[in-house]
């Protein structure tokens, strides 16, 4: 690095990293890696190998490990750390900290001690996908990862259902062809769906259709790298009694009443009290 950076505050910086190229890193984003008195990182390797990347030497600093299964003692010898007056880089393995990756306890205990918590903004997933998709972006909900759960991913998916917004979600390779299914059969076949794979990487992937369509093309499908599936906004839809019945008797086989309306009300995008009335009035006369 070829110019003079100048020495950061105490603080907790959350310094955003590439999610494939390396390039894709900010100048900033550098500047408070090479400044930073302590750097924290999910991923202490892939941390290591990104300042090398980029010629950010560590000059005797440390890189300490810093994750999900990060204890208490963990965030409180960082947060005494900054209350003595250093500064702290924090970086997830890509990406943004704290979208889907760790950090999220460390921020609350270092605002909570009254220091300052600044960002080093830069890639994400979630923007990346959006960018890329081709479907509305004025208004978007991040949900993140399912439940690995079957019954209760259905269940959050239903949740969804009449959300007017495009639902942005993350899932893993293994996972990816079941979920889509879930979402097909919950959220029907013709929403439109988006899957983003290994975004800015040499096999990236995009592929847009029907969530049909969608399902179908990864249900038998090997896949490998970092997903992000997207779907549409919803839109209204006419519902005969008949069906909801039809669905809440099925239902109603495997699931509690409160369970079974949740799920059917997402399903058909009605109103949970009006489907949970008429389950009640189902089992009564059941």
């Amino acid at each position: 690095m070829n110019h003079i950076i100048k020495p950061l505050s105490a603080g907790l910086y959350f310094v955003a990293t590439p999610i494939g190229s390396a390039r894709d890193i900010t100048l900033r984003a550098l500047d408070v890696l090479a400044s930073a008195d302590l750097i924290a990182a999910e991923d202490t390797r892939t941390a290591r190998k990104l300042m090398e990347i980029h010629g950010v030497a560590l000059n005797g600093r440390k890189i300490v490990a810093f994750h999900d299964h990060s204890g208490e003692g963990a965030v409180a010898r960082l947060v005494a750390d900054i209350a003595g007056g250093k500064s702290v880089a924090y970086v997830s393995e890509a990406g943004t900290p704290l979208v889907a990756d760790p950090g999220y306890e460390l921020g609350c205990a270092a605002i909570a001690a009254g220091l300052p918590v600044t960002s080093a903004p830069g890639a994400s997933a979630v923007l990346a996908a959006l960018t890329v998709s081709g479907l509305p972006t004025d208004r978007f909900a991040f949900v993140g990862f399912l439940s690995a759960s079957k019954q209760q991913r259905e269940t959050e998916i239903a949740a969804l259902r009449d959300v007017p917004f495009t639902l942005v979600f993350y899932e893993s390779p293994k996972r990816v062809g079941e979920m889509l299914g879930n979402l097909r059969n919950i959220l029907g076949e013709g929403r439109q769906a988006v899957v983003c794979r290994e975004l800015t990487k040499r096999f990236e992937e995009i592929t847009r259709g029907a969530l049909g369509d969608v399902a179908a093309a990864f249900a038998d499908r090997n896949v490998k790298g970092e997903l992000v599936v997207l779907v549409g906004r919803a839109g209204a839809t006419d519902v005969a009694e008949l069906d909801v019945t039809d669905a809440l008797r099925d239902a109603m086989k495997t699931m509690r009443i409160k369970d079974a309306a949740t799920l059917v009300a997402g399903a058909l995008g009605l109103p949970r009290r009006q489907v949970y009335q008429i389950a009640l009035g189902m089992g009564e006369d059941e």
